[in-house]
């Protein structure tokens, strides 16, 4: 059952990261701090998604 739950945890990470860097590639920023907070989201992968969700650069609507 452990398994079960852990390969769970790691799809549901990953749809996050996808996610946001879709909405950082999708954002006013420039190119540069799109490569940085791409880059925050990857190397750090719990703490950079949760800075990105409360610092991050936001979606052009």
């Amino acid at each position: 059952m452990q398994g079960n739950f852990t390969g769970l945890l790691g799809i549901i990470h990953l749809a996050l990261v996808v996610w946001a860097a879709v909405s950082i590639l999708g954002s006013a920023a420039t190119q540069g701090q799109k490569v940085l907070w791409i880059l925050l989201v990857l190397i750090f992968p719990l703490i950079g998604l949760i800075i990105w969700f409360l610092a991050g650069p936001k979606a052009v609507r």
